[in-house]
């Protein structure tokens, strides 16, 4: 596949907010990806754009010229292209221009893009849907302190399972209904309910759904200063009396993952609270953010035993394929995870399932999220009818 143009424009993600798409010219047809963006940020994510996102379509169009004499035809061959291009676009802008190229290298070998990828996986990855939200992603004036609090069903079928937390979440709309005398069926910017209810009445009504449940505490949004400053009801935790209470919160309603406990720079707490629970799931997003160093350091330190992985993140899929690998010789699980401002484009479909993800999490509904999910599930449909 030979690329004779490239460009790239704004568009609007789903919080109506801008991000980028990048549009290639092939010998095999035109293509184009999108990324997506994140409100609850880990600071240790790559810039999405170099300067700003203008200035970053502009610095792709200027580099349209440089890929004419490239011959791309397998994912290894992107690390050709982020020789030319890094350090002049951000990660955004990387991961979009990337999707596309895989998108055309797929096309010409009558592919899909997890077949690009990796052709050999055989296991597809089990959903975590954010049925319930908080902190950054809720706009009432009154919300839970944690950012997510999720369903997991543990059954074969993706199919499957997209229609039980579906019907999960239609059912915990009638207990919040019973419970949050204020609840009106809003919904946060990832389409799960808003509600003014604490964490613990939250989980009490997840109770009454029999899955396996998650928590996105997301702590570094209210760490400051040593403390962890809890608006509802309003109080200030130490350290300590927060790691306290997080255990009760596991042993009381049996939460089988936990993301992000703690602040995005304590090592040592996620260590501390794997040992504790070493047959949870104690997941690092932004204690890692898809960055091979700080995923090294948090192996060597023992902190966690799941990754989330946001492509966009670190912007290369090269450093993706890395972390993955990594993960894969430690057997640390994969979460392939969407963003909070998300786009139409699915490829995280196809690189969770390449990538042999254990779990990944999309959402529970809304466009954006239920294409990614519907992408999944017609890579599992016609899986079976795949010859090599």
């Amino acid at each position: 596949m030979k690329i004779k143009g490239v460009d790239a424009k704004e568009i609007l993600d789903s919080r109506k907010e801008k991000t980028i798409l990048v549009s290639i010219k092939t010998n095999v047809g035109d293509f184009s990806a999108s990324s997506p963006s994140g409100k609850s940020t880990g600071r240790h994510e790559k810039k999405s754009y170099k300067k700003d996102l203008e200035n970053d379509v502009q610095t792709i169009k200027k580099f349209s010229d440089y890929f004419s004499e490239e011959v791309l035809e397998k994912f290894e061959d992107l690390r050709r292209v982020e020789d030319i291009i890094e350090g002049h676009v951000g990660a955004n802008t990387m991961f979009a221009f990337e999707s596309a190229i895989l998108k055309a290298i797929a096309k010409e070998k009558s592919k899909e893009v997890w077949e690009i990828v990796n052709i050999n996986n055989n296991k597809f990855p089990r959903l975590v849907g954010n049925c319930i939200g908080g902190g950054k992603h809720s706009s009432l004036p009154k919300k839970p302190d944690f950012q997510e609090f999720l369903l997991i069903p543990k059954v074969n079928s993706v199919k499957k399972s997209f229609e039980i937390i579906k019907k999960a979440k239609e059912k915990i709309e009638y207990f919040l209904k019973k419970k949050d005398e204020k609840f009106q069926g809003g919904k946060t910017d990832e389409n799960a309910w808003a509600t003014a209810l604490n964490e613990k009445e939250i989980l009490d009504i997840l109770k009454e759904v029999k899955l396996p449940l998650g928590l996105d505490i997301a702590a570094s949004s209210f760490y400051k200063r040593k403390r962890y400053n809890y608006e509802n009801p309003r109080l200030k935790r130490s350290e300590e009396e927060h790691f306290t209470y997080l255990v009760n919160l596991i042993k009381n309603f049996d939460v089988f993952y936990i993301e992000d406990p703690f602040g995005e720079e304590d090592f040592e707490s996620f260590a501390k609270l794997l040992k504790k629970f070493p047959y949870k799931l104690i997941v690092g997003d932004d204690l890692i953010t898809t960055n091979l160093k700080r995923f090294e350091k948090a192996i060597k330190m023992k902190s966690v035993n799941a990754i989330i992985v946001k492509p966009n993140q670190i912007g290369s899929l090269i450093e993706v394929k890395n972390v993955c690998g990594l993960a894969k010789k430690n057997n640390i699980s994969l979460v392939f995870s969407h963003r909070s401002g998300e786009t139409e484009e699915n490829i995280l479909a196809d690189l969770a399932f390449g990538f042999e993800a254990d779990f990944f999490k999309c959402g529970i509904e809304g466009d954006v999220r239920e294409g990614k999910i519907k992408r999944l599930v017609e890579i599992e449909k016609s899986f079976a009818s795949l010859t090599y």
